[in-house]
């Protein structure tokens, strides 16, 4: 040991941001459990670094009383003085038990105290700044896939992109450049352990936010998502200045806004609309691109009865019931769609019972007059 661990001790407290006093502690923690390994003594020991010249001592503590048993632990008040002539009954003695070849041992164990510091000091960098970019997007390569799940190298650390959050038919090629989402950064033994996910609603957000310019300073808000990965996205966006586009400003010049979502997504399909606070307004926009007739709201239970053309129903429906699906979880409300026939035909229907209850009263109230 010597001045030259000083001085590298310093360096790593600038570079790194370890603190210096914090190491030298660390490192004379670590000694006194070499100092025991290696030399068997059962005794109680300080370890003391010099901090200018790195020079290390070892010395034994041991209390000050006037009949010692034990030779390791206690020291007798007259060999005590002869060291310190103050030592009063029970007070504790240092003596300097340094051994001859402490300084190899020493300069291993600082070693193994630094390195694993400086590891440690990474990791809570790593940490510290990935835990701030929870609900943020991330670029990395595709390293691996371990048991389904993909590794993702992002450049100062691994994260892991789950299977259950890999979107249903894409294909994931090794060293791939691919966006994705953080759900997670949990603190582990290991270091950080980095969620990733590209299936989260977050994810379209955080995307159109990096392309759409009036999104990412606030001019131009995303209300709400619905999305079904790797098939269908439902977006509602909002302009807080009356003389912007919501919708025209997502989609951009010739669709290359959102044609650079859509190819970040790998062909998934999006749906852009403009929201609004009237819901009657807002349902009909969320059945896009289904033409609505009509839109009767109920605010109380939450739910609304569409009305479309014929020729509409399927496709404000959807395949497999999707856009009538997105549309519901975009807004929030439960919805039925019918026909203007289906219309037709439950409107006639429910006269014709009006119809038929009144007659068949009519009949009974002749009946009574007679009686």
């Amino acid at each position: 040991m010597s001045a030259d661990l000083i001085h590298a001790l310093e360096q790593l407290e600038k570079e790194k941001g370890i603190d210096k006093e914090t190491l030298i502690e660390a490192i004379e923690a670590a000694l006194i459990s070499a100092y025991k390994r290696n030399f068997g003594i059962a005794q109680n020991v300080r370890v003391y670094i010099d901090r200018n010249s790195g020079d290390v001592r070892v010395y034994a503590v041991k209390r000050a009383t006037s009949s010692p048993k034990n030779d390791l632990l206690e020291i007798s008040i007259d060999e005590a003085r002869k060291i310190n002539r103050n030592v009063e009954e029970d007070d504790t003695v240092e003596i300097e038990v340094t051994p001859k070849k402490f300084g190899r041992i020493a300069a291993q164990t600082a070693k193994q105290v630094v390195v694993q510091r400086i590891r440690e000091a990474e990791r809570g960098i790593i940490f510290h700044e990935f835990s701030n970019k929870e609900g943020d997007i991330v670029t990395g390569v595709i390293q691996r896939i371990e048991r389904k799940n993909i590794i993702i190298d992002l450049g100062k650390t691994e994260a892991v992109l789950p299977y259950s959050e890999q979107t249903p038919g894409e294909e994931y090629r090794f060293n791939e450049r691919i966006k994705c989402y953080i759900i997670e950064v949990k603190k582990t033994t290991k270091g950080p352990q980095i969620m990733l996910s590209r299936t989260h609603p977050g994810l379209v957000k955080r995307l159109f936010e990096l392309e759409v310019p009036e999104i990412h300073d606030g001019t131009v808000e995303i209300k709400s998502i619905a999305r079904e990965p790797g098939s269908r996205t439902k977006i509602a966006v909002y302009a807080k200045d009356e003389n912007v586009d919501p919708v025209g400003s997502c989609v951009g010049q010739k669709g290359t806004r959102v044609q650079a979502v859509v190819d970040e997504l790998r062909g998934e399909k999006i749906d852009i609309i403009k929201w609004s606070s009237s819901p009657e307004e807002y349902i009909s926009s969320s059945l896009s691109p289904a033409k609505v007739v009509r839109v009767d709201a109920s605010e109380d239970e939450k739910s609304a009865r569409v009305t479309v053309p014929d020729f509409q129903l399927s496709l404000a429906i959807g395949k497999e019931g999707q856009n009538a699906r997105l549309a519901a979880k975009l807004t929030g409300w439960k919805i039925d769609i019918k026909s203007e026939s289906q219309l037709r035909a439950a409107i006639e229907q429910q006269m014709f019972n009006i119809n038929t209850n009144y007659d068949y009263s009519e009949e009974h109230m002749a009946e009574d007059i007679e009686e």
